[in-house]
């Protein structure tokens, strides 16, 4: 059979532009199909309104891998990380407290909320770092099958023991982190509700669809720690054009070495032959051969939309449909013709002017609420709401004198009891506008434009499923090697040549750039057979 390209990937998010590069790296001819207009997926910039450039969907760079960036020369490519003010947590009381890098200084404002605290602190952290190797290792590790008998699975599963052979002790610390709630396994060090709000935030407010309390969320804790800060790739912060200038840099390290990117490409439907991919046909009626399909799409759109699930074995199918999805978070971007007032920001933190990130959560039980309100399909009145300016540090993304306020909020659920989010959005908007004036009594008589996306929109948009940016919970039921399915976790499918390597598998959503890492390796490792 003729055949166009080695591979073709099914959309052009970042994994698969990383999973791309790498291939064309290794000679491998790829073709990049992107649905959009603009390649990078969730992680791109657009021009909302003119003059002004926005983060529409993913907003700061917090977990992309610094091997992936050396490996793919991003730096050489216009990736620039900007380093912003350090983020002030709002709790209730008005009382602020900020999360200083330097350990000593954030010690000092936990010891404002408890000194017990503070003086532990240095010993959780310890804690964590201990499990940090293990926990990076597990990210690059291509999941085995436990389940599996064949020969070459049980040598992929030896193999995987003896490299974890030195996590002797912390096999229970890995454990708890795996299967107890982020505020349970915080109870464990500290006492203050605050500061089990701070440390525990992003298991309640990173985009799953969990709360402090739900069991498994503390794994959560683990996804700031995988990251080395102290690399030649730079620190963790805003990327200088958005957060589509990664994207913008991978895709061009890619096409350096002959990737081609193909947007306005939508594909309607994986071609097979048997049980082997063979190519795509677009929705005009393209046709186009590869020897091997790398699908960066979500899992359920990948098999259960441009695959007739029919082709399928019926318990993978099963598998697929129960991914759990559901989402409860929405973005509202808005664009402003100045700061607005922050008359309490003095006593936030006298040491710089402004908030450049605020989180708004005020407490454990405020998050606790506004979960179990969206768990029973109710927009909550007063979600949790991450803000940022990214403009106090890039100014080139607004006219000049003008700022992006960006928000990434929760409790929001895809799933409504009552209503559609098409006639909801107003009152999402009264909600995210009734607690921003509470910091910024007058952001009202700033405000030029805004855009509201629900979990509705950022499905139709971005092809997230029911909205998650994940493309499925973060869990214990749903990691490793059951992500996306059982016995299909390695980046592989049931069909032959047909590989995935988008968020729905191993180790999952963020832009960390290693479910297209990973891929690459296994595909690179399997060429022999289709090349």
């Amino acid at each position: 059979m003729k055949t166009d390209f080695d591979a073709v990937i099914v959309g052009g998010g970042h994994n698969g532009l990383v999973c791309g590069t790498y291939l064309a790296k290794a000679g491998v001819r790829v073709l990049v199909l992107e649905r959009r207009s603009i390649s990078g997926g969730a992680a791109v910039t657009e021009e909302v309104w003119p003059g002004y450039r926005l983060s529409t969907a993913s907003y700061y760079m917090g977990l992309l891998q610094p091997k992936v960036i050396l490996d793919l020369e991003l730096q050489k490519y216009g990736y620039e990380v900007l380093s912003p003010d350090p983020i002030v947590y709002a709790l209730q009381g008005d009382r602020f407290v900020t999360m200083w890098e330097d350990p000593d200084r954030f010690r000092g404002e936990l010891a404002r909320l408890s000194n017990r605290d503070a003086d532990v602190y240095p010993a959780y952290v310890a804690h964590m770092q201990k499990l940090a190797p293990f926990m990076k290792q597990l990210i690059f590790e291509t999941p085995v099958d436990p389940g599996s008998r064949r020969f070459r699975d049980l040598k992929r599963l030896a193999g995987f023991v003896w490299r974890f052979r030195k996590i002797g002790g912390h096999f229970y610390d890995i454990y708890n982190l795996l299967t107890l709630s982020a505020y349970d396994y915080l109870s464990r060090w500290f006492e203050s509700e605050d500061v089990k709000l701070i440390l525990g935030f992003f298991a309640g407010g990173g985009g799953a669809n969990s709360s402090l309390k739900t069991p498994g969320s503390a794994y959560m804790l683990a996804r700031g720690i995988v990251r080395d800060q102290k690399t030649a790739a730079g620190p963790s912060g805003f990327i200088k054009g958005g957060k589509g200038a990664i994207s913008d840099a991978i895709r061009k390290s890619g096409e350096a070495h002959g990737m081609v990117v193909r947007t306005n490409a939508e594909v309607e439907e994986i071609l097979t032959e048997g049980r082997t991919a063979t190519g795509v046909r677009l929705v005009t009626g393209e046709v186009i051969r590869a020897k091997a399909v790398i699908a960066n799409a979500n899992a359920k759109t990948t098999f259960l939309k441009l695959l007739d699930p029919k082709t399928l074995p019926e318990e993978f199918v099963q598998d697929i449909r129960a991914i759990r999805t559901e989402s409860t978070v929405f973005r509202v971007n808005l664009a402003l013709d100045g700061l607005p007032d922050c008359p309490d920001f003095p006593t936030m933190a006298p040491d710089f002017d402004y908030p450049t990130q605020i989180n708004l959560a005020y407490s454990v039980d405020y998050m606790e609420t506004a979960f179990q309100q969206s768990s029973l399909g109710e927009m909550s009145r007063e979600p949790f709401l991450i803000v940022k300016i990214p403009t106090r540090v890039d100014p080139t993304l607004a006219p000049e004198g003008h700022h992006i306020l960006s928000i990434f909020g929760g409790h929001a659920p895809y799933t409504l009891r009552e209503g559609s989010w098409d006639n909801k959005r107003e009152e999402l908007w009264r909600n995210v506008l009734s607690i921003l004036k509470r910091h910024f009594p007058d952001i009202e008589n700033h405000i030029l434009h805004r855009q509201v996306l629900t979990p509705l929109d950022l499905e139709r948009i971005f092809d997230l499923p029911n909205g998650h940016v994940h493309h499925g919970e973060i869990s214990a039921d749903q990691m490793f090697f059951r992500r996306p399915a059982p016995h299909f976790a390695d980046y592989t499918s049931p069909i032959d040549r047909l590989y995935q390597c988008g968020a729905s598998t191993h180790p999952g959503g963020g832009v960390t750039g290693m479910p297209g890492h990973n891929a690459a390796r296994v595909i690179l490792a399997d060429r022999k057979h289709w090349m």
